[in-house]
């Protein structure tokens, strides 16, 4: 992952050097934090891939730096939604100032994200504008969906993937994509990286609830068993209910244990029970699958996909 290493430590000397914008400093100086806080910078990264295929990756620089700015905006109101404290270990932004200063520096991040994704040549602008805008749009979708999910009895496994392609893999296939865009792909081969970055998102993701359930807390990062003790409708929990409905198991017996070790514990073994923990796997490994079928179909050199395809087997195999 050697390009990968490249990329990351070329957009963070980007992000570094980022001057958004100083008075008024309520307004600019969490936007700066925030960038500041650190992460594995997936998608603006992907940006730079998809440019790099066709001829320079810093081509896309803009393009990636407007990603990464419109999944800041929406880690923000995300903290401030879920009332959540910490972000990477650090202050968010809400709790650190206040609420307004975070709605409202949320939004100048989005509008700064629309005035670095529209450095690019004219000719590809409306397909630039159009994929981002679209995303941008499922994005919000796909964050509502999750709120009510929160109040649902019953979610069926297919809206829950769709949940979460919309808030989460989405904006990596658009990451790809339009730094494909900008690189000189046509648009079939930027439709299929868009797919690849996609689907690819969407095994991710799944990987990261099952890893809630059975991660090494040491590799994971943080606290296992969390979506379990929250009662969060995952693609395992919605499945193992339905499976235990099926077997005339009890499920309500579990959801309903107060949230402890106990809890965590007696739904890792019901998991294993209705072996819901291989058909998790079975779904990463397929998503994972689909990915690599679409990035096939891209018409370029093959040493020219290698780096996507070493990209793509490092989140599969992940422990964290």
């Amino acid at each position: 992952m050697k390009q990968l290493a490249t990329l990351q430590a070329l957009f963070q000397a980007e992000v570094d050097q980022l001057n958004l914008g100083t008075t008024p400093e309520m307004l600019y100086d969490p936007m700066h934090y925030i960038l500041q806080l650190g992460g594995k910078r997936l998608r603006p990264i992907l940006s730079l891939m998809g440019a790099g295929i066709y001829g320079d990756a810093v081509k896309a620089m803009p393009q990636a730096l407007a990603v990464e700015l419109f999944h800041n905006f929406s880690l923000i109101h995300d903290d401030i939604m879920d009332a959540a404290p910490l972000r990477r270990g650090k202050t968010t932004v809400h709790t650190k100032w206040n609420e307004n200063v975070g709605i409202l520096s949320g939004d100048g991040m989005l509008v700064k994200a629309y005035q670095y994704i529209a450095k690019c040549d004219s000719a590809i602008l409306p397909e630039v504008l159009n994929t981002f805008s679209k995303t941008a749009l499922q994005v919000c979708e796909g964050q509502q969906m999750d709120i009510d999910f929160e109040t649902m009895d019953d979610v069926a496994s297919s809206a829950y993937i769709q949940m979460i392609q919309y808030k989460t893999s989405v904006l990596l296939g658009c990451a790809m994509k339009i730094g494909a865009l900008v690189g000189g792909a046509s648009k079939d081969d930027s439709d299929a990286l868009y797919q690849f970055a996609m689907l690819l998102g969407t095994s991710f993701q799944i990987k990261d609830d099952y890893l809630d359930v059975y991660g090494d807390p040491e590799k994971f990062g943080k606290q296992v068993g969390g979506d379990i003790l929250s009662n969060k409708k995952t693609l395992l929990w919605i499945e193992a209910k339905r499976r235990a409905k099926e077997q005339g198991i009890e499920f309500e017996s579990y959801s309903s244990m107060a949230p402890n070790e106990d809890k965590v514990h007696s739904f890792q073994e019901l998991y294993k029970i209705l072996a819901v923990d291989s058909y998790a796997q079975e779904e990463i490994s397929r998503y994972y699958h689909l990915s690599l079928e679409a990035l096939s179909k891209v018409s370029v050199k093959e040493e020219k996909l290698t780096p996507l395809k070493e990209f793509a087997s490092w989140l599969y195999y992940r422990e964290s």
